[in-house]
């Protein structure tokens, strides 16, 4: 099954960068994930969040798809900017999706 991890990330403590973006990680995995589990990722650093938790799951058998929405563990950590943050998650395969991107699926 393809497994679509979605965070909506946003900065709460900078002042001169309001940015927000969602992003998205899609691989394929014979485990789906269940609400309340905890997901690991290399891309995910401590210095922002120390951890995200799968908070809505979503199946399409059609398209032998699954998305998976993270919360995080806790909020506004941010000892790194979002902008590192996001730089970090590219560089681990996830990437910058619209809302547009998503609610056609």
């Amino acid at each position: 099954m393809k497994i679509k991890m979605i965070i909506f990330l946003t900065s709460t403590k900078e002042k001169t960068e309001n940015r927000s973006e969602m992003v998205m990680k899609t691989f394929e995995s014979t485990i789906r994930p269940v609400k309340g589990d905890i997901i690991d990722d290399p891309g995910f650093d401590s210095r922002f969040h120390n951890g995200y938790e799968v908070a809505k799951v979503t199946l399409n058998y059609e398209e032998n798809e699954c998305y998976v929405s993270l919360s995080p563990l806790v909020i506004e950590l941010e000892e790194m900017t979002i902008s590192e943050y996001i730089d970090k998650l590219v560089a681990n395969d996830w990437r910058i999706v619209s809302k547009e991107e998503i609610l056609n699926k």
